[in-house]
């Protein structure tokens, strides 16, 4: 620690606040601290530091998201991980792939390594499992979703109102029979999004047609089979809204599969990679998981 501040050019108790992810140290210092810790391939003891620090603080935190290959949650990964590295804080990330017990499993997991705090992405439809976590003193905040029976931070999006905004776009360009493709409907995003496409329509005074709708398609294969199914029917849409960014791939497969692409509009909620650079472009609802994560 000693030849860390002495190449950093700052104290020793300077270079203990940094390792220790203790507060008040401007970004810059800790960022020449880090620097000077790389250069000299200084490997904090936490175990040891964890003993001796009477704040019990282990400078760690856990992330709960969706699926970490997701190209949203892997965006608000990275950014939640950006933050942390400028404070000295060490992420452990999992993902619940929409399943209750794995989630609950994974903040057992971390609340044993004793984390200073959590965030989640949350499949589970009862957090009050996480009361005890709270008495301990870890900290809990939630990201794109709400908890349910649990009053906690939670950084959202207001996913209805931006599905309302793609399908007044569509209507203000003529379409009157617009499909929808919705993620797992147990999701509250999911279903708020599904809420947002009918009350649009009820705003435009268009008749909801339920032969136009698919619901829980999770996945790509899924999302390509039902819009493949719904433009095989009898009076099929002119263009398409959907609700979540694998999904949204999977409509756009279907649509080059039947050469429709060209002929039939799609609008999808979350941006997917490279999405401007398909022939024709992907209008898109993107959020930003960057600021979400930051927040």
């Amino acid at each position: 620690m000693r030849d860390v501040a002495a190449l950093a050019k700052v104290s020793i108790k300077t270079v203990s606040r940094v390792v220790n992810a203790e507060a008040g140290v401007s970004p810059s210092l800790v960022r020449r601290v880090m620097a000077a810790a790389e250069r000299l391939d200084y490997r904090h003891n936490m175990t040891a530091s964890s003993l001796r620090r009477s704040n019990g603080r282990s400078a760690t935190i856990g992330v709960v998201l969706e699926d970490v290959a997701n190209p949203f949650s892997s965006a608000l990964h990275r950014s939640i991980e950006d933050v942390a590295v400028l404070r000295g804080v060490l992420v452990l990330a999992g993902s619940s792939d929409e399943d209750e017990e794995r989630e609950q499993q994974l903040v057992s997991a971390f609340a044993s390594r004793r984390v200073d705090g959590l965030i989640i992405q949350p499949s589970s439809h009862d957090h009050s499992y996480l009361q005890a976590e709270r008495k301990a003193g870890t900290a809990v905040v939630f990201v794109d979703r709400p908890p349910s029976f649990l009053d906690a931070d939670t950084v959202l999006t207001d996913n209805a109102a931006g599905v309302r905004r793609g399908v007044r776009h569509l209507v203000e360009h003529g379409h009157r029979r617009i499909g929808y493709l919705g993620d797992l409907h147990t999701i509250m995003t999911a279903s708020e999004r599904h809420r947002g496409y009918v009350e649009e329509l009820a705003a435009s005074r268009i008749e909801l047609d339920e032969s136009l709708v698919r619901l829980d398609l999770r996945g790509i294969e899924k999302a390509e089979r039902a819009t493949l199914e719904m433009l095989g029917g009898p009076r099929p849409p002119t263009a398409l809204f959907a609700g979540q960014n694998l999904v949204t791939i999977g409509a756009f497969r279907a649509l080059r599969k039947l050469k429709l692409h060209q002929r039939i509009a799609l609008i999808g909620f979350d941006d997917i990679l490279l999405a401007d650079l398909l022939e024709p472009g992907i209008t898109v609802i993107a959020q930003d998981p960057t600021a979400i994560g930051r927040t």
